[in-house]
């Protein structure tokens, strides 16, 4: 079964990167001309995705604006003759069915999800999460989305992750099946480090069927006193088991300030309009190091 429907979990607060998140939404900080969440939007569409939930919270009003249409910016575009940027903007509010939810109390990733599932239905759906932008020509949802369709069963992006990092992520039992294609069948969040089962941690996209919302339903509080989703999948991965995938592609933390400028840097060396003076100007702080 293709996957068609998307959930965005982007109702953090962005602690991390504050003072800039106290009145701009992390999702919304820019890398080099866009948005992050665009970037994640665009790859979910890339990856063959029409529907798109977005769970955000109070104060980011301006995620919806950015997908919306912006009639006076539009007129004023066409009339300065920059039909280009006004066909940008157009195609920004086009590329998908996007729809928003408010997640009224910040329970975890678990009770954000939890959000999508009238919108979910009874089909398998992705979910990128909103912190993780990862650039690459093949997308990583879209590789997921593949696996699903091969093997039938829940999805998770995996990479491994130094043994200071895992604590902070979770771990995974796993065994090879082909290429970077895993079997899992166990997982623990936020592991201390006499329970890391192997340093392969899930990174910011999965393919979930239904079934996670009842799991979810009946999760208790976990790390952090939050319904986190890795404990529901757990269960899955206990009683089903598990697809992972080694995606390819670079994967920036938008929630983290070193990710940040290092998504802005790597962008900017790839961008047709800034990419060589930008060159060059790295060239010369390089010098000064």
């Amino acid at each position: 079964m293709k996957i068609k429907k998307a959930v965005i979990p982007a109702a953090g607060l962005g602690t991390r990167v504050l003072p800039a998140t106290k009145a701009m939404p992390k999702e919304m900080l820019p890398i080099v001309d866009k948005p992050a969440i665009q970037y994640i939007v665009e790859e979910a569409v890339k990856s063959g995705i029409e529907d798109i939930i977005i769970i955000i919270s109070r104060g980011k009003n301006v995620v919806e604006d950015h997908f919306d249409r912006s009639p006076e910016l539009e007129k004023r575009l066409l009339l300065s003759g920059k039909h280009d940027v006004h066909d940008k903007l157009i195609n920004i509010s086009q590329m998908a069915n996007i729809v928003f939810v408010r997640q009224q109390e910040q329970k975890g990733l678990g009770h954000a999800i939890l959000h999508a599932k009238s919108f979910v239905g009874n089909e398998p759906f992705a979910v990128l999460y909103g912190d993780d932008v990862i650039i690459g020509d093949d997308p990583a949802c879209g590789q997921l989305c593949r696996a699903y369709e091969e093997y039938g069963l829940s999805t998770v992006g995996i990479k491994e992750v130094s043994e200071e990092a895992i604590s902070k992520y979770s771990t995974l039992e796993l065994s090879l099946i082909k290429e970077n294609i895993y079997s899992v069948t166990d997982m623990i969040e936020k592991p201390s480090k006499d329970k890391i089962l192997s340093l392969y941690s899930i990174l910011g996209r999965c393919v979930l069927t239904p079934d996670i919302f009842n799991i979810l339903e009946n999760t208790p509080a976990g790390a952090g006193n939050e319904i986190q989703l890795t404990d529901a999948m757990k269960v899955m991965a206990n009683t089903k088991g598990m697809t992972g995938v080694d995606f390819t592609g670079t994967r920036y933390d938008m929630g983290n300030k070193l990710g940040i400028l290092q998504a802005t840097v790597e962008v900017a060396l790839k961008h047709p309009e800034v990419a060589d003076g930008f060159r060059a100007y790295l060239k010369e702080i390089a010098k000064t190091l």
